[in-house]
């Protein structure tokens, strides 16, 4: 008989990770799944993008209540970067389920990883400082991918 492996929280690469834990957490299950949606075939790639599109909606939401609960001053710039990824992702996902444009969706998932990195480096990482400097405990619960 065989036994599933345990399943495990998503790890994020050292170079993303802020120390906080909540932050760190979610920004591991977005690349999750961005990694499967890069991974998904034709087949599967709707589901996986919408999967995706989910867990970001919910991420940036979250950011976006921290920022506006501390009065965080780059709050509106922080989450136009939001708004501006999540109306792109959309105009592909319309693209690939109504014209099969799997090639831009494919390309999407890469600028996706680039502006991600940046993002959390930048934007991310001074939300989180403000957090510290502020002493602001999180108390949302952070839901794990499985």
């Amino acid at each position: 008989m065989h036994f599933p492996a345990p399943r495990t929280s998503p790890t994020l690469a050292p170079e993303l990770q802020l120390g906080e834990p909540m932050t760190d957490t979610m920004h591991a299950e977005f690349v999750a799944l961005l990694d499967a949606l890069a991974r998904a075939s034709d087949e599967t790639w709707l589901g996986a993008f919408d999967a995706w599109a989910a867990h970001t909606k919910q991420h940036f939401a979250r950011e976006e209540a921290w920022m506006e609960e501390m009065n965080f001053s780059p709050r509106h710039c922080h989450g136009s970067q939001h708004r501006h990824v999540l109306n792109v992702a959309g105009e592909v996902r319309r693209q690939v389920a109504d014209e099969g444009r799997f090639d831009t969706g494919r390309q999407l998932v890469g600028e996706l990883l680039e502006w991600f990195a940046w993002h959390v480096k930048s934007m991310d990482a001074l939300m989180v400082e403000a957090q510290r400097e502020r002493s602001i405990a999180k108390a949302d619960h952070v839901h794990q991918v499985v």
